[in-house]
């Protein structure tokens, strides 16, 4: 369950700053700091169950003019111009985890996953807007965290996205998105083989398309120069889905919610490069 944690802080840890309060040429090179927090996730799109994790880990953020690791995940900046970036970034958790489903009675359990690869990212209104709009575009393939050889398919998930930066202390995040997804990771969240299917659970032959519809938004407050307390919430519709009709989507509409706190134990004097 180690991975599965870290994956689940890095998600937690990244809505905590994807909402920073202040430019991001203002903020320090790096930052290393502790992060504790707690998460309800839908097991997968069009689960009727939830996966419920509890986090506390150290986290690193580092922002430099090619290697990064901030709220947008970890990994190289290929190219940044005023209102474009292309990233070549490691992502958060996809899945549900090692829970054993009701849904799933009998099957592989589904593993944590997480995804790699390009993210084409547009600042519609320029990168320093106090409401900033982003259109982004990632294509990333998906593999195991316990078995990075496993590759478990490709997504592409194009999001638009709302982010107020507020010097208050308050700010927050606006996001709407479609995930797609190749055969292979269909067949991750919703074939069903032969020798699985049961009276109540058909065989069914899994194919690539729409996954599901995304809609998230996110609430934080700096409390004090070291400490933000955070929230988040994703709701996740499969309706219109290509693999709607699986027996394992036993439910259109579902959520996920996370609250947090993160505390920064030291940072550099440096600022980031932006």
């Amino acid at each position: 369950m180690r991975h599965a944690f870290l994956a689940s802080l890095t998600l937690l840890c990244a809505n905590a700053h994807a909402e920073a309060p202040i430019k991001p040429s203002e903020l320090p090179l790096w930052e290393i700091g502790v992060g504790a927090g707690g998460i309800s996730q839908l097991a997968y799109p069009g689960a009727d169950e939830q996966v419920n994790r509890a986090v506390a880990a150290p986290y690193v953020v580092y922002r430099g003019k090619r290697l990064r690791s901030d709220a947008d995940g970890a990994g190289l900046r290929a190219i940044r111009t005023d209102d474009f970036e292309l990233d070549l970034s490691l992502s958060g958790s996809l899945s549900s985890g090692s829970k054993s489903l009701k849904a799933r009675e009998g099957m592989d359990r589904l593993p944590t996953l997480v995804e790699f690869g390009p993210v084409a990212r547009w600042y519609l209104n320029g990168r320093e807007a106090s409401h900033r709009i982003t259109v982004e575009l990632p294509v990333r393939g998906v593999f195991e965290v316990r078995d990075l050889g496993r590759h478990r398919g490709m997504s592409l998930e194009p999001e638009i996205t709302l982010r107020h930066l507020d010097r208050t202390g308050w700010s927050y995040g606006l996001g709407l998105s479609a995930l797609l997804g190749d055969r292979r990771l269909g067949e991750t969240y919703y074939e069903v083989k032969p020798e699985d299917a049961l009276a109540d659970r058909a065989a069914y032959d899994a194919s690539s398309g729409l996954i599901a519809w995304r809609l998230k938004a996110s609430l934080s407050r700096q409390l004090t120069p070291d400490m933000r307390v955070f929230g988040f919430a994703r709701v996740e519709s499969v309706a219109g889905a290509e693999n709607r009709d699986s027996p394992l989507v036993r439910r259109t509409n579902g959520a996920s919610v996370g609250v947090g706190l993160i505390y920064t134990l030291k940072r550099s004097e440096a600022r980031a490069v932006d």
